[in-house]
């Protein structure tokens, strides 16, 4: 199983913290929390293959639809899909559309539980992606915008990408450590009858649509 870049010095560090606990246990005892808290840190950071479809927005992220509005951006009406991720999902994210970097912004913020209506201020990190013309796709849906968002326990959001790199549907762009949330802002045109998902619906990254886009 391919584990996402990074996961190992965490399962390392889990496994010290669980050796310097268990030490008055004996042994045996140290060894197997220590390899239990590496192997379950290494199954959160798993990073499985996915087929993605031939069109459509599909989701940034495996986990359950939080949010499905419409909201004001940049003087455009756009529609926010926002996916919470818990300990059990897949943590690696992928790009819901075909295009290119535009840019990365990080922005700091408070580390509030990733379901709650406060955590759109939590730190996060905005990928912006281009939708050019030189893409098999039509270009007038526009560029659009994925948001990993930090969690109460999650404290290290790792993208993957650069401005000017060019992304395939389904590709990967990056993982949060230890949480939580995913959102993408669709492209200017997009409206809530194209959006295919509903709040408390699941989905995996890369492969479920989420719009008709």
């Amino acid at each position: 199983m391919r584990i996402a870049p990074g996961a190992v010095r965490y399962a390392v560090a889990a496994a010290l913290a669980g050796l310097a606990t268990a030490r008055r246990l004996g042994r045996r005892a140290a060894v197997a929390l220590a390899l239990l808290l590496a192997g379950a840190v290494l199954a959160f950071h798993r990073d499985p293959e996915r087929t993605p479809p031939d069109d459509g927005a599909v989701a940034p992220a495996d986990g359950v639809v939080s949010v499905v509005r419409t909201e004001e951006h940049d003087g455009d009406a756009r529609v926010r899909v926002g996916i919470y991720m818990n300990a059990a999902n897949v943590h690696v994210n992928r790009a819901p559309l075909p295009g290119t970097v535009a840019s990365i912004e990080h922005i700091d913020g408070g580390h509030r539980l990733a379901f709650s209506k406060d955590s759109e201020h939590n730190e996060r990190v905005h990928v912006d992606i281009a939708r050019e013309a030189d893409t098999d796709e039509a270009t007038d849906d526009g560029d659009y915008r994925v948001t990993l968002i930090a969690g109460a326990f999650a404290r290290r959001i790792h993208p993957y990408v650069e401005a000017g790199q060019p992304l395939a549907r389904g590709e990967r762009i990056g993982h949060i450590s230890f949480g939580s949330r995913a959102d993408v802002l669709l492209p200017a045109g997009v409206t809530e009858d194209e959006v295919l998902v509903e709040a408390g619906e699941t989905t995996r990254a890369g492969e479920t649509r989420i719009a008709d886009v």
